[in-house]
Order: structure tokens, then C-alpha cells, then sequence
């Protein structure tokens, strides 16, 4: 088992390789794992189909088709035919379309859920309080056409969502959760009813409306919970999809127009003003400026760009006007890749999981031949009817998910109840059930192990004192929202320095700042803004080779014509990363970084902090095959970041924890975050 990233990505499957390509189905209509085991067998009988897979909580099915002449509408006819609703998948969802229809269906479906649940409580509530009402020695009850006129609502209305599950698990001559629930509350109501019609008042003591009433109302308090979670699986993918505009200016027959983004194809050329978000792949070809990749890169300061650099959609555009060809769109952008990785993530199964599907395949037969079974073995032995009976319902109503539905829940609402009061937000909570064996945790840098907000850590003054050499940076810098300028003006008040006026303020995206200080020229920038100034910067080459060896930013500041110091610019480590790293290791914790920032900046990080495992120029999709190609050598593991570029790592993980400081991208995606 190595203790370093494998330098190869893990190799498809067989099956993936030869299939030709990927077709996705939205499902409707699924109850329980055995809903979801009966589709994917569904599909899979269907000629051409490779593999198929289908994922109850996202209610989404993933066809690997390897015959090109297959008809998604035949995979339609086949999800039919087993007794459930699917639509194909529109193939721009994972380009970042809106997906705005199906969370409002999942919040009206969730908000019908509710006031199904709030009527079964109403009309249950008087059973059950009748049921202690009678240990406790007081004499309140109900009259058996009472408990009837409450009970039969609940099994009509409420059950009438198990009766129909039942019916197309019956029709498919399978079972299912549905038809365990519908046999084992009808033979209870069921029973009870023919006592109220047959003994009247007399039937006291031989009534089971409450059991009934009980055991709809909490599979109903697991399926509004289940609603609640589909809704939150989705969100993650929504979040991503807000990243991209809805519109773009592209330039057509002389003029600019604004046109929808679907609308815009590969070689157009799109006008992005400053402070716009950039809509698609791109290159520059005129204009310069800085743009904002943190969110899709992991670079914590804006990249300089020039024409023939690329740009990336989503990304935002700093205070240049910039004309660039689009070089991707739709579902080929970065983003929209980002997105599919995600997905995929989200979709995969644990091992548990199919484990799940294939005990559900056998456990519903098995769990009726059981209680037909007692049932017979009762009568046999000589046993009334209604006692032969009840070992049947006993049998059916224990086998009912009563525990996954409404116990389970329960205790992890107060777990992760326990947990957010402790500063730590459980939004998958298999990660509980899977944050005990991790053995390797995988940090990005900017934002996790870092503060993501460059600071000046040391100023180097050359001829001026350092009061002096600040005040007149921090003039030219004071009406400036670049990371670094406010690194400057931090510095200056931070020595009690308010900022001074400065006048013919200009900047050279990439290069640096100039303007008047008190009649004399301040120049801030790199090398290259000093050469085009005419500043002679030879006596500092080796300070700055230290500096960005360290893995920080060199800023040269000269004022008058002449250099007057160097400052060491960098985002400094979180104070609380060096004792997290050491906890790690103290428990045999594998510690690693995978950082997009460069790898001479991502190596100093990992030096400080005392990992050795580092990688650093890591594209978002390396990120999640890293992460992979781990587990695949057996190991557990924890992704720990915060933005846009971690999200798909973070659902890859084996658990996500994101930083709560981070975006909220990566806080939908993780499985944790910490406030």
C-alpha cells in the first residue's frame, strides 16, 4: 500500500471501455432499493446495454450503451414496462442548465409529504393516546366505531402511496417494501374492521387500529425525511450551475448582442467587460487583464491574462475590457465538466449499497413466505384465527422498515444535532458510518490549509525606512481591490499609517501599479513592471529567487526612479493547520496535498506543515482521479477542501469535509463542514 499519490489514474472497466456512450434517465416512481434493483435489471435485459446503474436518492438511472443504433426511448419502454415513469435526460443539464423544474418538483413533492404526515398524526394521535391511557389506569377510550372512523382515513389515504408501490411490485411479480407495509397495516385494519362489524361494542381487546395507524405514520416520517434528503443531493449540482451566466455578448455582423448562452458556438467571439463572469472557454485575443479563477483553479491570486491566454467559463473578469473566441461550449467547458464529475461522484454506489439491493431482491418473498408460514403452523396446532393471524401480521409489521425509517433517522438527527452545537455540519450522514476507517486525508491548500487572503509577511526597505516606504505604497494602493493591494494597505494600518493621496493612478494588469506620491513616482509590481519603468531591479535578483523558493510573492516598490524595497507577499497558513496536520499523524493518519496552486508554492506549504506527500498544479478532474486511484490501493479517504476546483474530489472522497469559510459549492458537496 503506498503512502504517495500513484502517479497513473485507474484504468476504466471493461465494460466502460466498450461502451460507446452514456445515457442518463430521470425515474420516477421508486420506493426502496428493491425499486431501484428491479430497473437496473430492467435495463440491462435491454440488447445493447452495457451496464446500467440506478441511484434511488438521486432517482437518476446511468446506461452505458454499447450499441450506437440503441434509442433512448427503448430504455424509456423497458423502465415502463417494469411499472415506473423515466424521461430521458436532457444533455445539457450537466452543462449547466437550469435545474430549477426538478427542485421545485422535489420541494412540492416534499412539502406533500408533509401534510400527508401532519394528517397521520392528527388521526393517530387519539389511538395512541388511548393505547397508554389504559396502563395508566384512567378510564378514557375510545369506541370501536371511533377508533375505526380515525383509522380508516389513515389507511386509505396515507396507505393508498404503499397500496400502489405494492400493486406495481405485484404486477411484476416481485416485491418490495410497499407490499410488505400494505399486507402486513390491511391485515390489521382489515381484521379490526371485521371485529367492529361482527361484535360491536363487544370488540374491545381484539382491535389493532392503532398498529395500523402506527406503522403508516412512521414509514410516512421516513419518506418525508427521504424527500428532505433528495432535495439536498441536488443542491451541490445547482450550486455549480449558478456559476454560469445565463448570457453572453458576442459579436455578430459589426455589432455586439447579448444571446443566450446556449445560443453561442465555438469560435464566436464574446466581449467580456470587467467584473463580468466569464461564460465560456475562451482565448484572448485583445485586451489585457486579471481574472479571478479561485473558484475553478485553486489559484489564490488573479491571473494576469494577454492575448492568446485562456480563459476559463465561470471565472471572473477583473478591470479589464477583454475580446476573446470561444474555444468551448455547453457541455464540452470546464465547468460543465466539473459538474459531470460531480455527478458521477454523487451516483456511484458503496459497496454496502449493492449489497442492500441484492438482500432486497430475496428479502420481501422471504419475509411473506414467513408469515404465511406462522400463519398455517397456528392453525395447525390449533390456534383461534385471530392469534394465527397475528403472528402473520407480527411478522409482516417487524419485517416493515420501521427501524431504517424512523429509529435510524432519529438517532442521527440527534447525533448530528450533537455536532453542529460543536461547530461541525453532518450533511451525509454515511459519512458517520465511514469517518472511523479513514486512514489518508487529502487537503487542498488555498482556503483550507491556508487563509485565502494574501498578507505582506516581511518588507525588505532599500534607502527608506519602512513607515515611509508603506505609507507611499499604500497611497497608490488605497483605491485598488486587488488581493495584493489590500495586503499593502492591511500593512499600513497595521503600522498606523493612514493612506495618503495619490494622483495619476494606472495599472498594467500583470505587471503592477504606478502614481504620484507627494510630487514623486511610486511604482509597485514585478520585475517586468520595473524593467518597462526603467528601474533597475539586478541588486534584488537573489532576494526574490528566496522569496518565491519560500513560495511567496515577490512586490518590488520603488519611489523616485529608484528601487526602495522588497516585500515578501503570501496567504499565510491557518493557524490551527499545523496542530491539525500533527493530530493526524499522531493517529497514523496519512496526510497528503493536492494544491492548483504552483508547486514550488504547494512544496513550501507542505515543508512547513510537515507533509511530504505534495502535489501542486492539479486540474479539478486530476483532483477526483487522485482520489480514486487512493482508494483503489485500499485506502479510506477524507477530502478536506473549499472551493469550486475541490467539489468534484469532495464527492469522490469516501468522506467530504469542507471548510466553512469556503464556498458554498463545496459545502453542498462535502459530506461535513466545519463551521
Amino acid at each position: 500500500m503506498p503512502d504517495t499519490l500513484p502517479a497513473s489514474t485507474p484504468q476504466p472497466s471493461a465494460a466502460a471501455a466498450a461502451a460507446d456512450r452514456h445515457i442518463s434517465l430521470d425515474i420516477r416512481g421508486m420506493t426502496c432499493a428493491a425499486c431501484a434493483g428491479r430497473i437496473e435489471k430492467a435495463l440491462r435485459r435491454v440488447p445493447g446495454v452495457a451496464a446500467a446503474d440506478v441511484n434511488l436518492a438521486l432517482e437518476r438511472a446511468d446506461i452505458s450503451v454499447d450499441a450506437s443504433a440503441l434509442h433512448p426511448a427503448t430504455l424509456v419502454e423497458a423502465v415502463e414496462d417494469a411499472g415506473y415513469e423515466a424521461s430521458v435526460r436532457e444533455p445539457d443539464a450537466a452543462a449547466g442548465g437550469s435545474d430549477g423544474d426538478s427542485d421545485a418538483a422535489l420541494r412540492k413533492g416534499e412539502r406533500r409529504d408533509l401534510l400527508l404526515l401532519a394528517f397521520s398524526v392528527a388521526l393517530t394521535v387519539p389511538l395512541v393516546l388511548q393505547m397508554l391511557a389504559h396502563p395508566l389506569g384512567l378510564p378514557w377510550r375510545l369506541s370501536p366505531l371511533g377508533e375505526a372512523m380515525l383509522a380508516t382515513p389513515v389507511q386509505l389515504v396515507v396507505g393508498w402511496h404503499f397500496y400502489r408501490g405494492a400493486w406495481k411490485a405485484l404486477r411484476n411479480l416481485s416485491g418490495n417494501m410497499d407490499l410488505l407495509v400494505a399486507l402486513g397495516t390491511t391485515a390489521a385494519w382489515g381484521f379490526s374492521i371485521a371485529m367492529v362489524a361482527l361484535r360491536g361494542d363487544a370488540a374491545h381487546g381484539h382491535l389493532y387500529f392503532e398498529g395500523s395507524a402506527v406503522v403508516l405514520t412512521m414509514v410516512m416520517v421516513g419518506k418525508w425525511l427521504e424527500a428532505r434528503a433528495k432535495r439536498g443531493t441536488t443542491a451541490a449540482i445547482r450550486e455549480l450551475m449558478a456559476l454560469r451566466p445565463q448570457t453572453a455578448r458576442v459579436e455578430r455582423n459589426g455589432s455586439v448582442e447579448e444571446v443566450p448562452i446556449d445560443r453561442v458556438a465555438v469560435g464566436d467571439v464574446v466581449v467580456i467587460r470587467p467584473g463580468e463572469r466569464i461564460p465560456v472557454d475562451a482565448s484572448v485575443i485583445e485586451g489585457e487583464s486579471e481574472v479571478d479563477e479561485s473558484l475553478i483553479t485553486g489559484e489564490s491570486l488573479p491571473l494576469a491574462k494577454h492575448p492568446g491566454d485562456t480563459l476559463t467559463g465561470g471565472a471572473i473578469n477583473g478591470d479589464g475590457l477583454l475580446r476573446a473566441k470561444a474555444t468551448a461550449v455547453g457541455a464540452d467547458t470546464t465547468l460543465a465538466r466539473i459538474i459531470r464529475l460531480v455527478e458521477n461522484a454523487q451516483t456511484g454506489k458503496a459497496p454496502v449499497q449493492r449489497l442492500v439491493d441484492k438482500v432486497s431482491a430475496i428479502f420481501v418473498p422471504v419475509v411473506i413466505a414467513v408469515a404465511l408460514f406462522a400463519f398455517a403452523v397456528w392453525l395447525l396446532f390449533g390456534a383461534p384465527l385471530e392469534q394465527a393471524l397475528i403472528a402473520a401480521v407480527s411478522v409482516l409489521v417487524i419485517a416493515c422498515p420501521c427501524a431504517l425509517g424512523l429509529a435510524t433517522p432519529t438517532a442521527l438527527v440527534s447525533g448530528t444535532g450533537a455536532a453542529a452545537r460543536a461547530g461541525i455540519l453532518i450533511r451525509d450522514v454515511d459519512a458517520l458510518e465511514r469517518a472511523h476507517r479513514v486512514d489518508t486525508v487529502i487537503f487542498d491548500k488555498t482556503g483550507t490549509l491556508t487563509a485565502g487572503r494574501p498578507e505582506l509577511i516581511e518588507v525588505t526597505p532599500l534607502g527608506l525606512g519602512e513607515p515611509n516606504l508603506m505609507a507611499a505604497a499604500a497611497a497608490v494602493q488605497a483605491g485598488s481591490e486587488h488581493p495584493l493591494a489590500r495586503a499593502f494597505v492591511a500593512r499600513a494600518a497595521a503600522l498606523g499609517l493612514a493612506p495618503g493621496s495619490a494622483r495619476d493612478v494606472r495599472s498594467r494588469p500583470g505587471m503592477g501599479v504606478a502614481g504620484s506620491v507627494d510630487g514623486q513616482r511610486v511604482v509597485i509590481g514585478n520585475a517586468a513592471m520595473m524593467h518597462a519603468e526603467g528601474i533597475a531591479a539586478d541588486a534584488v535578483i537573489a532576494r526574490m529567487a528566496a522569496i518565491e523558493e519560500a513560495g511567496q510573492t515577490a512586490v518590488l516598490v520603488a519611489v523616485g526612479g529608484r528601487l526602495a524595497g522588497v516585500a515578501a507577499v503570501a496567504d499565510p497558513l491557518r493557524p490551527e493547520a499545523a496542530a491539525a496536520v500533527a493530530e493526524l499523524k499522531a493517529r497514523h493518519i496519512h496526510p497528503v496535498v493536492l494544491s492548483g496552486d504552483a508547486e514550488r508554492v504547494a512544496a513550501a506549504v507542505g515543508r512547513e506543515l510537515g507533509i511530504a506527500d505534495v502535489r501542486g498544479g492539479v486540474r479539478p478532474e486530476d483532483k477526483a482521479a487522485a482520489v480514486e486511484a487512493l482508494r483503489q490501493h485500499g485506502r479510506v479517504i477524507a477530502m478536506v477542501g473549499d472551493g469550486v476546483n475541490d467539489a468534484p474530489a469532495l464527492a469522490a472522497a469516501d468522506v467530504g469535509i469542507a471548510v466553512g469559510s469556503g464556498t458554498d459549492v463545496a459545502m453542498e458537496t462535502a459530506s461535513v463542514t466545519l463551521i
